[in-house]
């Protein structure tokens, strides 16, 4: 079985949360906690608290234990993007793009 934790707009872009996804996949998750509270990364404070919310389903809902889960799937899509614009020179305008994602974490136990 697998327990699963979603979040979804956050303000970040996918690209840059990908980069602390790969840290942990595949990591038991003390390991992955310990690597996310030491990596400077404005994705690693997300994605310490939806770990933590991972773990509550996986006990509270499934009865598994926490020293024998680990992460068996993460990824990052990407979100609505928010357009702005940046005035230029000369009277023009440049498009922004402010990207959000939608993040999931899976757990699973050890055999």
């Amino acid at each position: 079985m697998e327990a699963t934790a979603h979040l979804k707009y956050l303000r970040i872009s996918p690209r840059k949360v990908k980069i602390s996804l790969d840290l942990i996949r595949g990591k038991d998750v003390g390991y992955a906690f310990s690597v996310l509270n030491h990596t400077p990364k404005a994705a690693s404070e997300h994605l310490i608290k939806l770990l933590n919310s991972a773990v509550a389903n996986a006990e509270n809902n499934l009865g598994m234990t926490k020293e024998r889960l680990f992460i068996s799937k993460c990824f990052a899509s990407p979100g609505p993007t928010l357009k702005r614009i940046r005035a230029r020179a000369r009277g023009r305008s440049a498009r922004i793009l402010k990207r959000t994602s939608h993040i999931t974490i899976k757990l699973e136990e050890k055999e």
